[in-house]
């Protein structure tokens, strides 16, 4: 009996591992293929004087997500891309060289011998680009060999510093609309994602606005610099655009967990998002208070027109003077025809 069960036992943890696996037996779709076409006319020849295939590897590192991966051996197999397998070449030196680097980066980081001081280590190391997918799979790699020797502390310790590692790593993203949408991906359930979004999109006061004209001219003269208008680390209108971004370029998002379909999840995302901003900012204002609002102005211009346009829309309203036409069913939730975001009515 104990032995069938074993055997039973085995057979689960295999077709387990299988079917989190399947992604990458999973057959390619136009779409994805469409949205890596630009980063294949980048990696790809014809080179710039002094490019390889290696240097381009070394410096777009980032872009070779797993999905990339599949679409480069999907041309070697299917096309005998020679170009592509260069590039796949380069890229397993690289990842060799990374895994060398990245573990003497988390032999630094446990010798500094307290979990504080630990942390302390990764966030100089993000500052200093030396947190890359490479430290992030050794420390996951750790955890995991942990966990199934039993050794539950060094285990929690290493999904600490995964955990920091990640996020010191996102706060490196030019765009924190994607930082902000991979760090609610990796959120456990619906009430971690509101306390993000929320701390995300509640307008915060900015130190004083230092190095513009006027307020130079205003401390010449004795009188207090303006302050920056109270705004959130992430405006919900950009985010909800970054969900769409990633809806229709969906292949180009690194992402690390199996819990589900990515589309339905950034819909979810985008759903949650919208409540949240609601909350926050209130309903939108009705079109004739907009057009009340504008034609008490005395002054005006197309500018001011323009800038209460873009106000409006920052509110997730329109301008009495456009003329949206959406399909509210076409889109994800918030979402008007152009893609802007609708927040609190209007």
């Amino acid at each position: 009996a104990i032995n069938s069960a074993t055997a039973a036992s085995a057979e689960d943890r295999a077709e387990a591992a299988s079917k989190k696996l399947s992604f990458y037996d999973q057959e390619l779709t136009p779409e994805i293929r469409m949205s890596y076409e630009d980063t294949l006319k980048q990696l790809l020849p014809p080179y710039k004087g002094g490019e390889t295939p290696e240097s381009m590897v070394k410096t777009n590192y980032d872009k070779f997500d797993a999905q990339f991966v599949k679409v480069l051996n999907e041309r070697v197999t299917v096309n005998d891309d020679k170009d592509a397998a260069a590039l796949l070449e380069a890229l397993a030196v690289e990842q060799s060289r990374r895994i060398g680097a990245a573990t003497e980066n988390l032999k630094e980081v446990l010798a500094m011998g307290e979990p504080m001081k630990m942390e302390g280590r990764i966030i100089k190391m993000a500052r200093e680009g030396k947190v890359d997918e490479s430290f992030l799979l050794l420390l996951e790699a750790n955890e995991t060999q942990a966990r199934d020797a039993g050794a539950m502390g060094p285990a929690e310790l290493m999904k600490r510093l995964r955990f920091r590692a990640i996020e010191e790593k996102d706060k490196q993203i030019a765009s924190k609309e994607i930082a902000l949408i991979r760090k609610l991906l990796r959120a456990e359930d619906a009430a971690e994602r509101e306390k993000i979004l929320e701390d995300a999109f509640t307008p915060r006061e900015k130190l004083l606005v230092a190095g513009t004209a006027e307020n130079a001219a205003k401390a010449m003269d004795g009188e207090t610099p303006d302050q920056e208008k109270a705004m959130p680390d992430v405006p919900p209108p950009d985010f909800i655009n970054a969900c769409k971004a990633v809806m229709l370029n969906f292949g180009n998002l690194q992402y690390d967990d199996d819990r589900g379909d990515l589309a339905t999840r950034i819909k979810q995302i985008a759903s949650e998002a919208e409540v949240v901003a609601t909350r926050i900012y209130g309903q939108g204002m009705s079109l004739r208070e907009q057009q009340d609002r504008a034609w008490k102005e005395q002054t005006t211009s197309i500018f001011d027109l323009e800038k209460m346009e873009l106000e409006a829309e920052s509110r997730g309203e329109h301008a009495p003077w456009t003329n949206p036409d959406a399909d509210d069913d076409m889109f994800l939730p918030g979402f008007d025809s152009q893609g802007k975001m609708k927040i609190g009515g209007g």
